[in-house]
C-alpha cells in the first residue's frame, strides 16, 4: 500500500512538472514554472511594504531620492523584457550597502549603497542587476525549489501517517525577509549582470559603468568590511569572474552617444551625501548603545540631530537609551518627536508603546502597538498586546496573540507558550497533551502522552472508550517537552480503544 502510494504521488508530481514547464521571459530557456505571474505579482505586492519595514523604512529625509530612483528604474523597466510587470523602485532608510528585489518588480535600494556609487550609469547598473532577478524569475524560482522541497517532505508524510513535523506555519512577513536574503549562485548573477548591461544600454547608460561597480565590490569584499559583508555581499557576492564578464560584456555592447549622468547624479544625491556624517554620528551612537555607554550614545545622537534634525532615527536612538535607563517619559518624548518625522514606521510606534507600557498608560500603549503591527507584524508587540488583554481579563484576546508569538523559535516565543498553558490548558487539554495508544509485545494495551509545551502538567484525566467510557487519572506531573506512557485497567479487544485528554492543569 505504502509503495503504491508513494508511486502515484510521484507520477502525479511528474506529470505536474511536464506541464509546468515553460520559457524563461529572459533567457528563453525552457524551465520549470510553478509560480505563475499573477503569483509572482502577487506576493511581490502582499511582501513589499512589509520588507521595506523590516530593513529601515522608507528614506523620507529628501522624498526627491526615491523619485530619482524610480525614475531611473522605470527607464530600464521599460526596456526589459518583461515590461508588463508592475516595477517599483525606493530608497530604503537603512546604513548597510544593499538592494533587492521581490517577485513582480517591487524593487528597494538602501541609502547605505548610493553612497558609494558614483554616476547615474552606475545606479543603473544596480537597479538592471534587480531588475533582471525579477524579470528572470530568480526569486521566484527560489521559491519553486522550495515547493519541490515540501511535495516531498509531504509525500513521505503520507506514506509515513502522522509525523510531527506537518504544521510548521510561516508567516507573510518572514516570506518576505527569506526572499531578499536569498543567496544567488553563481548563474543567476553572472545572468542578471548580462541582461542588466542589455537594459542599461538600451536605456541609453554606458555599460562601462557596470564594469567598475564590480570592480568597486571586489575591492570592497576584498577589504572584509563588515556592513558589505552582511548586505550586499551576502546576498550578490561579487568575483573576478563577474568583473572579466562585464568587460566582455561591455565590448560588445559599446556604441555612441551613451551616458555616465555623473553630475546628474550628484545633483540629486546632494542632500543625502550632504546628511552622510549625521548617519555616521548615529552608526556610532548605536554601537556605543550596545556597549551601555548611555552617555556617549546620547552625546553621538544629539551631534547627529544638530546636522539633519529631520531623520527621525536619531531621536528613536536617544529614546532607545532613554528605555534602557527606565526613564519612561523621556523616552516616550523622543520617539513621539520620532513620530513627528516619520510617521509610518513600525519602530517608533512599537518602542513609544513600551514606554506608555511602563508609565502604566495601557490604552496608548495598545493603540501603538496596534500601529506598529500594521506596518509589521513583531512577535514583541503581539506579546505585549498578549499581556494587556490579559490584564485587563479579556482571555480570548490574550490567546490570539499568544498564539502568533509561540510560533516562533525565541525566548518571547516560550514565553507565549507559557501564557498559552496559563490560559488555555484547562480549555483545550488537547491542544497541549498529545495522546496516543496501543498495543505492547506482550499484548497489555498502553496510553502514550507527551506534553508539547514548554511547562510541567499534571492532573491529566484520560478518558478511554472501548464497550463504554472511562476516565482514568494519570498520577505523575508530565516535564515539559517529554512523553510517558501508562497500560490502564480497562477492558480493551484487539480492535483497540479511542483514548482523548479530558482535562489538564499546569504544575504549580
Amino acid at each position: 500500500m505504502k509503495t503504491t502510494l508513494r508511486s502515484t504521488l510521484t507520477v502525479l508530481v511528474g506529470v505536474s512538472l511536464l506541464m509546468a514547464c515553460s520559457e524563461n521571459p529572459v533567457t528563453g530557456k525552457r524551465e520549470l514554472h510553478l509560480v505563475s505571474q499573477v503569483q509572482e505579482v502577487q506576493i511581490g505586492e502582499e511582501n513589499y511594504a512589509p520588507s521595506q519595514q523590516s530593513q529601515g523604512g522608507v528614506y523620507n529625509v529628501d522624498p526627491g531620492l526615491s523619485r530619482y530612483v524610480n525614475e531611473v528604474g522605470q527607464k530600464l523597466a521599460k526596456v526589459s523584457d518583461r515590461p508588463d510587470l508592475p516595477y517599483e523602485f525606493v530608497v530604503l532608510n537603512n546604513s548597510i550597502p544593499n538592494a533587492w528585489a521581490l517577485p513582480g518588480g517591487k524593487i528597494a535600494v538602501n541609502r547605505g549603497l548610493l553612497y558609494h556609487l558614483e554616476s547615474e550609469a552606475e545606479l543603473a547598473a544596480v537597479l538592471g542587476h534587480e531588475i533582471v532577478h525579477a524579470a528572470a524569475r530568480h526569486g521566484a524560482k527560489s521559491m519553486e525549489r522550495g515547493i519541490l522541497m515540501q511535495v516531498g517532505v509531504a509525500a513521505i508524510g503520507v506514506a509515513a501517517a502522522n509525523n510531527e513535523y506537518s504544521n510548521l506555519i510561516v508567516g507573510g512577513a518572514a516570506l518576505g525577509s527569506q526572499l531578499i536574503s536569498t543567496k544567488y549562485g553563481r548563474d543567476a548573477e553572472l545572468e542578471s549582470d548580462n541582461y542588466g548591461m542589455e537594459y542599461m544600454v538600451r536605456a541609453g547608460y554606458d555599460p562601462d559603468a557596470a564594469i567598475k561597480l564590480q570592480e568597486t565590490f571586489v575591492k570592497l569584499s576584498e577589504g572584509k568590511e563588515a556592513n558589505w559583508l552582511e548586505g550586499l555581499f551576502a546576498s550578490h557576492p561579487p568575483s573576478r569572474e563577474r568583473v572579466e564578464a562585464n568587460r566582455v560584456t561591455a565590448a560588445k555592447l559599446k556604441r555612441p552617444g551613451l551616458t555616465m549622468g555623473v553630475e546628474n547624479y550628484r545633483k540629486q544625491l546632494k542632500t543625502v551625501l550632504a546628511s552622510k556624517p549625521a548617519y555616521d554620528k548615529y552608526t556610532q551612537g548605536q554601537t556605543a548603545l550596545q556597549k551601555k555607554d548611555y552617555r556617549k550614545a546620547s552625546a553621538l545622537a544629539e551631534e547627529a540631530i544638530d546636522l539633519e534634525r529631520r531623520e527621525g532615527l536619531f531621536y528613536e536612538l536617544l529614546g532607545d537609551s532613554e528605555l534602557q535607563q527606565n526613564k519612561f517619559k523621556e523616552a516616550h518624548a523622543q520617539y513621539t518627536q520620532a513620530l513627528q518625522r516619520n510617521p509610518d514606521y513600525f519602530s517608533f510606534y512599537l518602542k513609544r508603546g513600551l514606554a506608555n507600557q511602563r508609565l502604566g498608560d495601557n490604552a496608548a500603549a495598545q493603540t501603538d502597538y496596534q500601529n506598529s503591527i500594521k506596518r509589521l507584524p513583531t512577535a514583541l508587540a503581539h506579546y505585549q498586546l498578549g499581556v494587556i488583554a490579559e490584564g485587563r481579563g479579556e482571555k480570548a484576546k490574550a490567546i490570539e496573540h499568544y498564539a502568533v508569538v509561540a510560533q516562533t523559535q525565541s525566548d518571547l516565543g516560550k514565553q507565549a507558550a507559557t501564557g498559552l498553558v496559563r490560559l488555555d490548558l484547562a480549555d483545550h487539554p488537547e491542544k497541549y497533551v498529545a495522546i496516543g495508544s496501543g498495543f505492547d509485545n506482550s499484548g497489555k494495551f498502553i496510553v502514550q502522552l507527551k506534553n508539547k509545551t514548554p511547562v510541567d502538567i499534571t492532573g491529566i484525566v484520560v478518558e478511554v472508550v472501548t464497550d463504554r467510557a472511562y476516565r482514568i487519572s494519570f498520577d505523575s506531573p508530565l516535564p515539559a517537552g517529554k512523553a510517558a506512557q501508562f497500560a490502564p485497567q480497562v477492558s480493551v479487544g484487539a480492535a483497540g480503544a479511542k483514548v482523548r485528554v479530558v482535562s489538564a492543569t499546569p504544575a504549580k
